[in-house]
């Protein structure tokens, strides 16, 4: 399984959005920016994801429509993805969804498909999540167990080969908008 882990594009700051309300702030233009780069890189890729999770705040809702604009992909809000979320309660989220996946798979592919080419069930899957800092750091700590909690730059994406078996991955890489500059 492949999960992609982004953090949302810049957003407003609370003087530029009017409003104390952290959920309510919105992308700013270099942010809106940012994502699209971040989309295009996907694509050039040819990242599908299977299944998108988001947070319910304006800025990764927005962060979300950008990326998945061109994709054909199932798009689900998760009340705790925001900034406080607790990313143990994430990694068994994604665990007990990966096992939903796997179980659905399985009566597609054949014994002799698994015999003889060695398929494997979650082998086309993928995931992307798209949350905050620092949610999104301690995720990919917490996925991995490396203990290595890296800082995202905002539309930032970590890409995690995950082992659904033993319910822990390797992060491939951390790429954000300014190396694609």
């Amino acid at each position: 399984m492949q999960l992609y882990i982004m953090r949302h594009g810049e957003a407003q700051n609370f003087v530029e959005q009017g409003s104390r309300d952290d959920s309510q702030r919105a992308l700013t233009a270099q942010g809106q920016l940012e994502v699209k780069m971040m989309a295009t890189w996907l694509q050039k890729m040819k990242i599908q994801p299977t299944q998108v999770f988001v947070s319910p705040y304006v800025r990764t809702q927005q962060t979300c429509a950008i990326t998945t604009s061109l994709m054909q992909t199932a798009i689900t809000t998760l009340e705790f993805i925001t900034p406080s979320g607790d990313a143990k309660q994430v990694h068994d989220f994604i665990d007990g969804w990966c096992s939903e996946q796997v179980a659905a798979l399985a009566p597609k592919i054949s014994a002799q498909q698994l015999a003889t080419e060695s398929v494997t069930p979650e082998q086309d899957q993928s995931l992307l999540i798209i949350s905050h800092m620092p949610l999104v750091s301690y995720l990919v700590a917490q996925l991995t167990q490396s203990g290595n909690a890296p800082i995202f730059a905002t539309a930032g994406i970590a890409h995690i080969d995950y082992d659904i078996d033993k319910m822990q991955g390797s992060l491939q890489r951390l790429i954000s908008p300014i190396e694609l500059c």
